[in-house]
Order: structure tokens, then C-alpha cells, then sequence
């Protein structure tokens, strides 16, 4: 078979497959059309918290670490800093919509070693288990400092709403 025939298959088995990948990924989408839009950040929350920065990893349905929230741009990994407010959690993500995870919403704090695509040393990632418009998820985030930000959500949260 001549190379530029068989440069032709590879060259369009790629584009078959990353089409698909595309359909999935809408699909996904169309699944999840029933998960809320998050709360955007309240006008009036107050400057001057310490900002704990690191990386947004996913958000998954609760329990499920293999099955990413598409929807809503929360299926897309970056930087990111956290606030930690007396009425919940600002997430700050570069490029992507900021989050405002209530207080009354969050159901726990607990670490995790894995999620979709992403495995870390026992323990690295935090994860703010929460409730988004009825539909409970986990959000999992890779921070730089991970004992400060875990010091910052259970003086938050309260240590009896810790899972």
C-alpha cells in the first residue's frame, strides 16, 4: 500500500475518532441538562478573605468520581483560588465561570487520592462535597497549600458537617 494511502486512513481514523470524542462529549451534556446553573458570586461579598490558590480538578456527581458534570463549564480543569467566606465558598477559576458554593449546600469536606483523569499521592486533592440545585456533586481541587485550605473550609463548614 502506497504512504500516502495509508497516511490517508490514519488521517481519518483520527478525525473519526476525535469526532466522536466531540459527540460524547455533547451527549454528556444533553444527559446533564437537568443539573442547575451555579450561583453566581453575591454583590455584596466582602474583599480582604485570604485567597488559597491552586487547581480546579472536576466536579463529578457525589460518589461518582468517574462521571464528570459537563454542563456549565464545570468540566474543564485550571487554576484556580478559593475564598472562604462566612456564607460559603468563592471558587475563582482562570478562564472559566467563578462559583459561589453556598454554605447551607456544602454536605462535606474530605480529601481523595483520585478522580476523572487525575491521580495524586494519598490524600492531595480536596474535595467540597456539595449540592448544586438539588443535584449532589463533589469538587475536587488540587491546592497549593492543602493543610491551609483545609484549615480555611472547616472553620467554615463546622466540623459537624464534616463527611
Amino acid at each position: 500500500m502506497p504512504k500516502d494511502v495509508s497516511l490517508l486512513i490514519a488521517i481519518g481514523i483520527m478525525v473519526l475518532l476525535l469526532g466522536l470524542m466531540v459527540a460524547g462529549w455533547y451527549a454528556r451534556k444533553r444527559r446533564q441538562f437537568h443539573i442547575g446553573l451555579p450561583l453566581q458570586l453575591p454583590a455584596d461579598l466582602a474583599s480582604g478573605h485570604p485567597s488559597l490558590s491552586g487547581k480546579y480538578v472536576s466536579t463529578t456527581l457525589a460518589g461518582d468520581q468517574l462521571n464528570r458534570v459537563a454542563v456549565h463549564t464545570l468540566g474543564f480543569r485550571g487554576n484556580c483560588a478559593i475564598e472562604v467566606h462566612d456564607g460559603g465558598v468563592a471558587v475563582f477559576r482562570n478562564g472559566e465561570r467563578d462559583l459561589w458554593i453556598p454554605r447551607d449546600d456544602v454536605r462535606g469536606i474530605v480529601r481523595a487520592t483520585w478522580t476523572i483523569d487525575r491521580v495524586v499521592e494519598q490524600n492531595g486533592l480536596q474535595v467540597i462535597e456539595w449540592t448544586l440545585d438539588g443535584t449532589p456533586v463533589d469538587s475536587y481541587f488540587r491546592m497549593d497549600d492543602p493543610e491551609a485550605c483545609e484549615r480555611a473550609l472547616q472553620g467554615v463548614i463546622g466540623n459537624e458537617r464534616q463527611s
